[in-house]
């Protein structure tokens, strides 16, 4: 006869949720999988206008933060701080664009 030992964590319509009923895993994989789109963001562009820059962010990062965040809605301290994490990170990166695109805007009216 075989025993149901169960699982720690249970993945359901991509939302990842634990045995404590705590949604870590799902900020953690989200955090994961965003911060990867935004390196390769961040790799694949020299010049990228702010303009651009938020229409990639619009349709590749924030889905993977805001992915059923209604059921999901992170309520632990460090569950925020690691999707505030990620929100930084990409403000950080569209000021930067922004400054590449002032410098590069000023050397060419010269």
């Amino acid at each position: 006869m075989l025993e149901y030992t169960g699982t720690e964590n249970e993945k359901d319509l991509g939302v990842w949720i634990s045995k404590d009923l705590k949604w870590s895993k799902q900020c953690d994989t989200a955090a994961i999988k965003a911060m990867s789109v935004l390196g390769m963001i961040k790799r694949s562009f020299s010049y990228i206008s702010i303009e651009s820059f938020k229409i990639l962010y619009n349709t590749y990062v924030r889905p993977y933060l805001e992915y059923c965040v209604q059921i999901w809605n992170p309520y632990l301290k460090k569950d925020i701080k690691c999707i505030e994490k990620i929100q930084w990170r990409g403000t950080k990166l569209g000021c930067k664009v922004t400054i590449i695109t002032t410098k590069k805007t000023k050397r060419g009216s010269y």
